[in-house]
C-alpha cells in the first residue's frame, strides 16, 4: 500500500484505451520529499469517479493504491487534492510579455525583418499568449512560451553588450523570439486543466517545430536566421536540424542555441518559479 500521508506533485497524465477497449489512465508524479517519481494507473471505474481538475499539472496531491512491483507502478483507487496549481500566467502577465517582447521588435533596424516578426506575432497573438514553451522539459505551463522568449531575449541583450561587433542584434533578437514560435501549433494546451499534448495534426506535416521556424524564415530569404533556428537544439539527435558538432557550422549559428539552453536549465521554468 501507498503512503498515503506523502504528498506529490503531478507531472503528467494522459488516458489511453487497453486492449479491451476500456478507458486507463497514466498518471505520473513526483515526491515532493525526495523528486523520486511514481508511474501510476488508473482504471476507467476509478477515472469515472475521480474530478478531471486533479490531474492538473503541478497539482500536489496525496495517493491511495497499492504498488505492482511486476510492472514498476501504482494501481491507484483514489486521489485527494492538497493544492491546486496555477495553470500558468494570468493575463496581466501575458500581456505585459508580449508588450515586452513587441519592444524588441521596434529595435529591429531592417524594416522588412521587424514587419515580418511583428507580422507573425500580431496574426497569432492569442495563440501565442497562452502556448506552452514545452510538455514537460521547461516553461510547460499556459504563457510558457511568453516566459521563455522574453527570457531569451533578455539574455541575448546581456551577450550583445560583449560582442556586439560580431553578431547581427536584428538577426538575433528575430532568431530569439522565432525558434520556438512553432510550438504555437506543435502543442495543444488544456485551458481547464494545465494538461499539455502532442499535436498530431502538426506531426503529420512537420518534423518538428525547428523545421517550421527554419522554413517560414527560408521562405522569406533570412538565411542566417533560419539556419540559427535550425542549429537551435545543438545535435541532430537532439532534434536540431543542423549539428553544432558540424565542422562547418559558422560562429553565429551557435548563439541560440546557447541562449535557449540558459533559459531552459535557468529561467523561471516552472510556474512555481514566478507564483
Amino acid at each position: 500500500m501507498l503512503d498515503t500521508s506523502t504528498i506529490y506533485e503531478v507531472v503528467t497524465f494522459a488516458i489511453g484505451d487497453t486492449k479491451a477497449g476500456s478507458k486507463m489512465g497514466k498518471l505520473q508524479v513526483k515526491n515532493l520529499e525526495d523528486s523520486t517519481l511514481l508511474n501510476c494507473i488508473l482504471w476507467e471505474e476509478t477515472l469515472n469517479r475521480l474530478d478531471p481538475i486533479l490531474f492538473r499539472t503541478n497539482n500536489h496531491i496525496k495517493l491511495t493504491g497499492t504498488y505492482n512491483e511486476k510492472y514498476n507502478n501504482c494501481l491507484i483507487s483514489d486521489i485527494t487534492l492538497v493544492k491546486e496549481a496555477k495553470l500558468g500566467l494570468d493575463e496581466a502577465q501575458r500581456n505585459d510579455l508580449f508588450n515586452k517582447i513587441t519592444e524588441y521588435i521596434n529595435t529591429i533596424t531592417d524594416k522588412k525583418l521587424a514587419e515580418f516578426v511583428s507580422a507573425l506575432l500580431f496574426e497569432h497573438e492569442k495563440e501565442f499568449k497562452l502556448a506552452p514553451a514545452a510538455k514537460l522539459m521547461h516553461h510547460n505551463y499556459i504563457g510558457g512560451l511568453l516566459q521563455h522568449t522574453y527570457e531569451c531575449l533578455d539574455i541575448a541583450k546581456t551577450i550583445l553588450t560583449k560582442c556586439n561587433n560580431k553578431l547581427n542584434p536584428d538577426k538575433v533578437y528575430a532568431a530569439c523570439i522565432l525558434h520556438d514560435f512553432g510550438k504555437i501549433y506543435e502543442y495543444n494546451v488544456d485551458l481547464e486543466t494545465g494538461l499539455i499534448e502532442y499535436n498530431e495534426d502538426f506531426k503529420k506535416d512537420w518534423r518538428t517545430h525547428s523545421q517550421w521556424g527554419f522554413s517560414i524564415c527560408m521562405n522569406e530569404n533570412f538565411k542566417d536566421i533560419a539556419k540559427m533556428i535550425a542549429a537551435h537544439h545543438g545535435r541532430t539527435d537532439w532534434g536540431a536540424l543542423i549539428d553544432l558538432n558540424d565542422k562547418d557550422a559558422e560562429p553565429f549559428m551557435y548563439i541560440i542555441h546557447h541562449i535557449d539552453d540558459l533559459s531552459a536549465k535557468f529561467g523561471k521554468i516552472s510556474i512555481s518559479d514566478i507564483s
